[in-house]
C-alpha cells in the first residue's frame, strides 16, 4: 500500500507506506470509559508498516484472541523528514489528513497490562492500522475543529472533535520528533475519542471526518 493524494497546487503526491506513531489517552473521555489514568505527557506506541491496510477494502478480524475492539482516530500523514522539529517545521511537514481506526486485541491488552508488559501484540499486529486516503491539508482549516464520527451498522457509536485532544497535532507532532525521526509515508494516529467497542465480521462502518471525508468498509 501507498498513499497517493493532490496537493494544494493540485499535484499528484505519492508516499511508501511508513510506521505508525500513535498516542494513548488523548481524549480524556476515552481514558475515563476505560477506568484508565489521564497521562501527564503524550503516551506514544508504534505500529509498523505491516500494520497497515486500506479501510477502502474489507478488514480481517483477528479470531482465537478474544475482543478486538474500534478506536476511531485522526490521521496525520507526514510529507517529510523531521526531527527534534519545532511546530512551525511540524505543520510544514503534514502532507494529507485523513482517518485511522486503531484496531485493539482487548482482552489481550489488559492481560499484558497487568503484568507490565508491552502492548505491541495487541495493538501492532498486521493488519491492525486500516487506514483512509488523505485529502490534501490545505483543505483542513483547523486541526483542533474537525469531528471524528463512526457509525456501526447504521448506529452511531463514536463522535467527538479534536478540539478535545489533551495533546494538539502540531505540540503532539513535535514531541514524537524527539524519540523518533518521522519520515515521508509514516502515519501519526492522534487519538481516539470515547465510545470504543467491539467490532465483529460483519458489521458495516462508516468512518468520518465531518465535511471532509467519509469512508464505508466491513469487518470480515
Amino acid at each position: 500500500m501507498s498513499y497517493q493524494h493532490s496537493n494544494v497546487d493540485g499535484d499528484l503526491v505519492n508516499l511508501p507506506t511508513g510506521k505508525v506513531i500513535c498516542v494513548g489517552r488523548n481524549y480524556a473521555d476515552h481514558a475515563a470509559e476505560l477506568n484508565n489514568p489521564i497521562p501527564t505527557e503524550p503516551m506514544l506506541f508504534i505500529k509498523p508498516a505491516t500494520s497497515v491496510v486500506d479501510m477502502t477494502q474489507p478488514f480481517t478480524v483477528p479470531q482465537g484472541h478474544g475482543s478486538v475492539h474500534f478506536e476511531t482516530e485522526m490521521a496525520i500523514l507526514i510529507g517529510s523528514k523531521l526531527s527534534n522539529a519545532s511546530e512551525e517545521e511540524a505543520k510544514a511537514a503534514i502532507s494529507g489528513v485523513g482517518l485511522g481506526l486503531d484496531l485493539t486485541l482487548r482482552d489481550l491488552q489488559g492481560k499484558l497490562k497487568e503484568k507490565g508488559h508491552p502492548w505491541e501484540k495487541a495493538k501492532a499486529f498486521d493488519g491492525s492500522c486500516p487506514l483512509s486516503p488523505f485529502i490534501a491539508a490545505s483543505s483542513v482549516a483547523d486541526l483542533q475543529d474537525v469531528e471524528i464520527k463512526l457509525t456501526v451498522n447504521g448506529e452511531i457509536r463514536q463522535q467527538g472533535n479534536s478540539a478535545a485532544m489533551l495533546n494538539q497535532v502540531l505540540p503532539l507532532l513535535s514531541h514524537a520528533s524527539e524519540f523518533f525521526t518521522l519520515e515521508p509515508g509514516d502515519v501519526v494516529l492522534t487519538g481516539t475519542p470515547a465510545g470504543v467497542g467491539p467490532v465483529v465480521p460483519g458489521d458495516k462502518l462508516q468512518v468520518e471526518l465531518t465535511g471532509l471525508l467519509s469512508v464505508t468498509t466491513e469487518a470480515v
